[in-house]
């Protein structure tokens, strides 16, 4: 499971980079085209806002599995390793829970023929696109959390 996961996050990092790349550029030749050639692109600000929703699942997977994500340790740093880890089993438990139902729901919500028909209005892209990166971020996510459980409950890796 490791090996899914370092290899998840291999794609994640070059993806959101060229994302975020992607996004930039964007951006600046969207300015240059409204504030110097006074011709603005309708079409820039969706697919920047379409970039930043991809870059941000994808980075929010990443985060999970290197752990950076912001918690709160007060209560962990006081108790004993052996409540440490069954608190830390706990709490990738209950995100799984929560990443499962949610999971759930995208996948019915991108699967429903509303967002089959539904297009961007300035590129008339097809929504499915833009919205697939909750269901496929969140899967990534998904397999990042178990593989971390796996590896608390395998090693003891309570960090």
């Amino acid at each position: 499971m490791n090996k899914i996961s370092d290899t998840i996050a291999e794609v994640e990092k070059y993806l959101g980079a060229f994302l975020m790349l992607c996004m930039v550029v964007i951006v600046i030749v969207a300015v240059a085209f409204r504030y110097f050639l006074n011709s603005p692109l309708s079409w820039a600000g969706e697919v920047s806002i379409f970039l930043l929703i991809w870059t941000s699942f994808i980075g929010g997977s990443l985060g999970l599995k290197y752990k950076s994500q912001a918690s709160v340790t007060f209560l962990l740093d006081f108790v004993s390793e052996r409540v440490k880890k069954s608190l830390i089993i706990l709490g990738h438990i209950s995100m799984l829970g929560f990443l499962f139902i949610i999971l759930y729901f995208s996948y019915k919500w991108i699967l429903s023929p509303n967002v089959a028909l539904q297009k961007s209005s300035a590129m008339l892209l097809p929504m499915w696109i833009p919205f697939s990166a909750v269901p496929i971020g969140l899967t990534f996510a998904t397999i990042h959390i178990i593989t971390n459980l796996l590896n608390v409950i395998r090693e003891g890796e309570t960090k």
